[in-house]
């Protein structure tokens, strides 16, 4: 089966030698959810720029359902539907004719172009916003009708790129319902995130990046198993040192100690009979404050990484 995505060694550098993307290998398997997870600047816009012909790469190549997005971008794009992290609908024009101009821009004739359009307003649950403006819309409406035009030529694959930044909690929920909807129908989906929950809620695979690499990539349930996610504590004290970290990471239960700039991190295999006696070890160093994060993708990229994902 041909991958719906095959990214194969890609790298793009930026002058004067920005390596915003370092080698990536990846594939998306069509039907599937995909999630490329990482902070802002690890290179998921980047690779989202290569994959819908927008960038052009320094190295690699990039397949988009068996096609050379560099050899024959046209008919790349004729596969494909892109949703940005921005707005980018027309403001001159009104939802429907956003749609419908869509269409009509890949081939489709007036008629068809018509129900078309009308198709997409009755499943995204547009119909009565048809003659509204984008401006007129909030930003989770104007996501949903952007959504609806990128998958007006019945693309294969789906771009979205941050498609929750700015969404309050309601729309970003309704969001993950219509990706899903959208997966359930078989298309494949590539999506960049770095929101933790947003990944681990619709991913069937995801990929997790930092710094334009590839750090891991799997099935959320087996990135956690992979690198062995912990339970991690972290502790905010006054007075933390290496000696301190030393007599933690010698307690039973505890994989790794990491001295931090306010305090440690410890790694653990769980939290269970840990924490009194955490206490007890720092009571000299002045413990401020204390934070136990269960086994997430946020402590899967805590581990690889050593940092937070919002750092």
């Amino acid at each position: 089966m041909t991958a719906a995505v095959r990214v194969d060694g890609l790298t793009k550098v930026y002058p004067p030698d920005v390596r915003a993307v370092d080698g990536l290998d990846l594939e998306v398997r069509q039907g599937e959810v995909f999630g490329l997870l990482g902070p802002n600047g690890a290179g998921k816009t980047t690779t989202v720029g290569v994959c819908t012909t927008r960038v052009r790469p320094t190295a690699g190549r990039v397949e988009v359902c068996g096609i050379d997005v560099l050899a024959d971008p046209s008919a790349a794009r004729r596969r494909i539907g892109v949703v940005t992290q921005h707005n980018t609908l027309d403001r001159a024009c009104t939802v429907r004719e956003n749609i419908y101009y869509h269409c009509r821009y890949f081939g489709l004739g007036r008629r068809e172009s018509i129900t078309r359009t009308d198709e997409l307003l009755a499943q995204l649950r547009l119909q009565e916003r048809g003659a509204m403006f984008p401006g007129q819309l909030s930003g989770g409406l104007a996501q949903r009708v952007q959504i609806a035009r990128a998958i007006a030529h019945r693309p294969e694959v789906l771009f979205l790129d941050e498609p929750s930044a700015g969404l309050d909690p309601q729309s970003r929920l309704a969001l993950w319902e219509l990706v899903a909807e959208l997966r359930a129908g078989g298309l494949a989906v590539l999506l960049t995130t770095h929101h933790m929950e947003e990944a681990d809620r619709l991913s069937d695979r995801l990929a997790i990046m930092d710094h334009g690499r590839l750090l891991a990539s799997g099935t959320p349930a087996e990135l956690k198993r992979q690198v062995g996610a912990a339970t991690v504590l972290d502790l905010h004290l006054e007075r933390p040192s290496a000696e301190l970290v030393e007599r933690l990471a010698a307690m039973p239960g505890v994989k790794e100690a990491r001295l931090l700039p306010d305090g440690i991190r410890l790694f653990s295999s769980g939290s269970d009979g840990l924490l009194p006696r955490v206490v007890e070890l720092t009571q000299g160093a002045g413990l401020r404050d204390l934070r136990v994060t269960e086994p997430t993708l946020e402590t899967v990229f805590i581990t690889l990484t050593g940092r937070e994902l919002r750092d």
